[in-house]
């Protein structure tokens, strides 16, 4: 979610109570420019899907969509973090098949020890974050770049341990199905793990100090170093924290497919996640951006897509749609931030 902007309530004349036009200037401050056209363009996505089909709006849809989104929004949450402090990383898509292999081998391998798999899968991850953030700081390389090589060599260990084929089978195992079927309070149990997750990370950015010391990376690496905050500490524990949740994102795909997959259902995921973020209002030169905005982001881009594919429309438009939508968000952006247009004057 975007920053709040502080707005006094301003009483009318007759009671000292609070104006309706700035109760409606309070609401549109605290909710953010941002989230409110999300809002926005999500109703009118589920009114134009359910009006074409009465089924789109059931609560069995709306399961499904949630379902489907769960796995793109932990990468899309934890891409917000790495945004915000300055950075980019384009291979969670291929970490979390990496993992998604890993936690089907080791529990094959290990006598269907399913807790063991997981945690072999997020030792995995945790240890890819952390490649990644050394490789980042002291080889001096650009993050785009290095998680791009990344998206690559970690898409190319799955397929190598794997020999480009499904892994395993864990839907013989309780935990995995409970990860993959099973529901509390009416909500199935990897959209609690989402909402978890997100509100860990949303504490994280906005009620702690490593929080603030984020944003500050990212809104000014100069100011934050000259203030004593440790650069490399930090970079590498956010890479890291990418790359654990990312895992966690392809322990969820084994669960939900029934084994490991090196690259079905995690290839263009990291796509989606710098959609979603984008759209979210994280700026993509770092500083700003904020939780809800995301999940409000990868809401929209899950209901567009079920509609889509609800109404048979060819999935390569759904493609389209995507890099569309993330032109769109950096364009108003660059436009908010007033940035000039390349190779034109000031």
């Amino acid at each position: 979610m975007t920053t709040a902007l502080s707005v006094d309530r301003e009483p009318d004349q007759s009671g000292g109570r609070p104006t309706p036009a700035t109760d409606a200037r309070n609401w549109l401050a605290r909710t953010g420019g941002q989230n409110l056209g999300l809002i926005g363009a999500m109703a009118l996505v589920l009114a134009v899907f359910g009006w074409l089909n009465p089924n789109y709006l059931s609560w069995n849809n709306i399961q499904v969509i949630a379902e489907a989104a769960t796995i793109s929004g932990l990468l899309a949450v934890v891409q917000t973090i790495v945004i915000i402090c300055g950075g980019l990383d384009i291979s969670v898509g291929s970490q979390a098949g990496l993992a998604s292999v890993t936690s089907a081998m080791v529990f094959t391998s290990t006598g269907s020890n399913s807790l063991l798999g997981i945690g072999a899968a997020v030792a995995i991850g945790a240890g890819i974050g952390i490649f990644n953030g050394v490789v980042i700081i002291y080889g001096r390389v650009n993050p785009t770049i290095a998680t791009l090589a990344g998206l690559a060599a970690y898409k190319g260990v799955a397929q190598l341990i794997s020999n480009g084929s499904a892994q395993g089978y864990v839907l013989n195992d309780s935990l995995f199905v409970f990860l993959s079927r099973g529901k509390i309070a009416g909500l199935p149990v990897m959209v609690w793990l989402l909402l978890l997750v997100a509100a860990a990370v949303h504490v994280l950015l906005r009620y702690t100090d490593i929080g603030r010391n984020i944003y500050a990376l990212g809104g000014n690496d100069t100011a934050a170093r000259l203030a004593g905050i440790n650069l490399n500490k930090y970079l590498i524990a956010v890479y890291a924290l990418s790359g654990m949740v990312a895992a966690l994102a392809g322990i969820l795909l084994t669960a939900r497919t029934g084994s490991g997959q090196p690259v079905s259902g995690s290839e263009g995921l990291e796509l989606q996640a710098i959609t979603a973020a984008a759209l979210g209002g994280c700026a993509l030169k770092g500083g700003k951006g904020g939780v809800g905005g995301t999940l409000l982001a990868v809401a929209l881009l899950g209901a567009l897509q079920n509609g889509l594919t609800v109404q048979g429309i060819n999935a390569f438009w759904q493609n389209v749609a995507q890099g569309a939508l993330l032109v769109a968000a950096v364009v108003i952006q660059q436009r908010r931030a007033r940035e000039r247009a390349v190779g034109l004057p000031a």
